[in-house]
């Protein structure tokens, strides 16, 4: 097979060399526990599913079934030019182990789930890696796998309270305020992280100097595109001296930083907390193109992405695409089905002067759109922007103090139950949407059917999927009925959703421009775009990252 030099290649550890070299001599070796007989993949010092640490490297056939596909034609990694199509491999000897690979030796138009599978090695420098190519001595197409925990079950293992007095009802969000939003601003991500902040300041009704606490997603350094610097950076500019501060990615999705922030006031750590987001992934790009800023890579690539980003899989894209097949696969939902959302949330945008996209959009549209990765096209993905959106936590008892009635918060849903690593973990709706989802109707009395309109996570419309019927309001499998036409998540439907436009159309604000949209429902500010008697509301958070949920209300 064709080997140039340039692939991005795996860092390959001690404990991670057997996997990565074990196809000089064709066979494949995998991980496995001796006292339970799985198989453990990524590697790790201990079995997952019965703890024991006795495990040993074990040679597998090297046969399994394509449990995902996405035939990728937007991504291009040197050495491996689009097409390609990336696929993820459950293994005969222990299906629930998946490995991430290319599908090679295949028309992509032939390409089915259940089609039984083989491995074949490549060799780059001292790493082969192992791909895969349809089984030449077997044919048909075998059923996929189970989960280990049905959709419909994660209600059962939810932990139970610990104690009857929330958190919750200790805080409340007080003021929300937005930077400018655009395409390509070329502004420093810092000076939109404090236009924001000065914004949600004022909108409560505070000054800096009432601030004592700070919470950010994902805070750290501005090489991606992603983040202002971080606590570190507002902090050096402001010198807000806070009494509490938090920051990081390990969260409740993006918008985790605002449920830390409630439990730093429920606490009594802090009184006012500030929580703010910046991306400035738009500018970052051009910046890169203009040769001002360094292009990443050169080096192996290491953590979990080591797992994937060898075989082109770069990008959320690529391990949503394939979920969303397997939910097509199961549930018949369509490209259409993903097309109301699209077209729901320009609708949406278009009385929303602060959209990147605000264009009209038809069904024809959204189809004809160019493909980034099957079944994703262009309008399946959320838009790339520069903006900062800021959210202001305060303690419930100053709501008297504040410039405008606070929005209360209901209940909160962060419970992790789904496998962390994204290959490995729920097939058939983003990971880490259903335990987070049951978790939230534990902690309150009201139900689906209270909720008056809908602020659900859209990095892709898949993800909203995912969300709706994981928070109940269609049954598992039936989104396809219940976004038929888009009539049911219209303005003035049963559940409005991304009244703002969403991050397809408004821009990708990594989940907090969707606290905010909620915010203005709740207070009535929304203007044209305003759903009528808009009392309750849920705000999910979360594209493959862990995901969080909040339930929101009106005061009074």
């Amino acid at each position: 097979m064709n080997n140039p030099s340039d692939r991005v290649l795996p860092l390959v550890l001690p404990e991670t060399e057997f996997y990565w070299t074990s196809g000089e001599d064709g066979q494949l070796r995998v991980q496995a526990c001796r006292s339970c007989a799985a198989l453990i993949h990524p590697p790790k010092p201990i079995c997952p599913a019965c703890r024991s640490a006795d495990t040993e490297h074990r040679i597998v056939s090297g046969k399994g079934i394509l449990f995902g596909y996405t035939v990728n034609e937007r991504f291009a990694l040197p050495g491996l030019p689009p097409p390609y199509i990336v696929a993820e491999v459950a293994l005969d000897e222990d299906p629930r182990v998946r490995l991430t690979t290319l599908l090679v030796q295949c028309d992509p138009a032939a390409v089915e789930l259940g089609m039984p599978v083989e491995v074949l090695f490549e060799a780059h420098q001292e790493v082969w890696l192992p791909l895969f190519r349809p089984s030449a001595s077997e044919t048909g197409v075998r059923d996929l796998p189970d989960d280990e925990i049905a959709p419909a079950e994660y209600a059962r293992l939810v932990r139970p309270m610990v104690t009857t007095d929330k958190f919750e009802d200790k805080a409340v969000i007080s003021g929300v305020g937005a930077s400018e939003i655009g395409r390509r601003l070329m502004r420093d991500p810092l000076a939109l992280t404090i236009r924001a902040c000065e914004r949600a300041i004022a909108d409560a009704g505070l000054t800096f100097d009432d601030i004592d606490g700070l919470s950010t997603y994902p805070g750290g350094g501005v090489e991606s595109g992603h983040s202002e610097g971080g606590v570190t950076a507002l902090e050096s500019a402001l010198r807000i001296r806070p009494t509490w501060y938090n920051g990081g990615g390990e969260t409740f999705g993006p918008g985790g930083s605002v449920i830390a922030a409630m439990l730093a006031v429920a606490t009594g750590l802090a009184r006012h907390v500030l929580c703010f987001r910046t991306v400035w992934q738009s500018t970052h790009e051009e910046l890169m193109r203009q040769g001002r800023l360094p292009v990443p890579g050169g080096g192996r690539v290491a953590g979990l992405m080591g797992w994937s980003m060898p075989f082109g899989a770069v990008s959320a894209a690529h391990t949503l695409a394939q979920t969303a097949h397997r939910h097509f696969r199961k549930y018949g939902t369509t490209r259409e089905t993903l097309g109301w959302i699209a077209l729901n949330q320009r609708a949406n945008a278009a009385l929303n002067p602060t959209a990147v996209y605000r264009d009209p959009m038809t069904m024809a549209d959204y189809l004809s759109a160019r493909t980034i990765t099957t079944p994703f096209g262009l309008y399946d993905c959320d838009v790339p922007c520069d903006a900062s959106i800021a959210v202001v936590v305060s303690a419930a008892d100053t709501a008297a103090d504040l410039a405008k009635p606070p929005v209360r918060v209901e209940a909160v849903g962060t419970q992790l139950m789904e496998k962390i690593d994204w290959d490995q973990s729920t097939s058939t709706h983003e990971p880490q949407v259903l335990g987070p989802a049951a978790h939230l109707w534990t902690r309150t009395d009201l139900r689906p059917s209270d909720v008056d309109v809908a602020a659900l996570y859209d990095g892709f419309t898949f993800n909203c999927v995912s969300w709706i019927e994981a928070l109940g309001f269609c049954g598992f499998g039936e989104a396809k009925d219940f976004l038929d036409g888009g009539r049911n998540i219209a303005r003035d439907g049963i559940l409005p959703l991304n009244t703002h436009g969403g991050q397809l159309s408004h821009g990708r604000t990594h989940g907090m421009g969707l606290i905010q949209e909620m915010v203005t429902q709740l207070r009535g500010e929304a203007g044209e775009r305003q759903v009528r008697g808009a009392r309750v509301g849920v705000v999910s958070s979360g594209g493959l990252t862990p995901g969080g949920v909040l339930l929101l209300r009106s005061d009074g």
